[in-house]
């Protein structure tokens, strides 16, 4: 489908055996990762909350959040109003922080720093090599297909 000049992509990606397409398909909406954002640092929770701090539209807000609790990245306890990050949305905290070191390196600073609570020291993303034990650099990082059973074994951990 086609905007003006430009592409506009379509919500699913179908025909992508794809972990990040996959993840794309939950958090990669417009407004979806700031939403994300406001849970994780800003301690949001209510629609109210996530509505003032980012002037969305309210039937855009609605949207994002019910498809945030859809996925399990959000849960709204029982007799609350209130949307809690889960501990599948907590687990995207480093992909958060790394997409904004990333901009704060090659688009341009942002207005803060991620420390660690504890120490207040400014955390730092890492690609860390279990099997050397050691940092390796991006360009060290490559794909290498999973077999059958590697992806079974992965989903049936998760699944449990």
């Amino acid at each position: 489908m086609k905007v003006g000049d430009r592409a506009m992509l379509g919500r699913l990606y179908e025909t992508e055996d794809c972990s990040v397409a996959r993840a794309l398909e939950l958090v990669g909406e417009r407004w979806t990762l700031l939403i994300l954002r406001e849970a994780m640092f800003a301690d949001s929770t209510r629609f109210s909350q996530f509505q003032a701090s980012l002037a969305i539209a309210p039937n855009i807000l609605t949207k994002r959040l019910s498809a945030l609790v859809e996925a399990g990245i959000l849960h709204v306890p029982p007799g609350s109003h209130e949307y809690v990050l889960t501990a599948m949305g907590m687990t995207l905290k480093p992909v958060v922080v790394a997409l904004a070191r990333w901009s704060d390196r090659w688009i341009g600073a942002g207005p803060v720093r991620f420390v660690h609570d504890t120490c207040d020291t400014e955390v730092e993303h890492r690609f860390w090599c279990g099997g050397c034990q050691g940092e390796a650099q991006p360009g060290d990082v490559q794909v290498r297909l999973r077999s059958a059973e590697e992806r079974e074994a992965l989903d049936a951990a998760r699944l449990s």
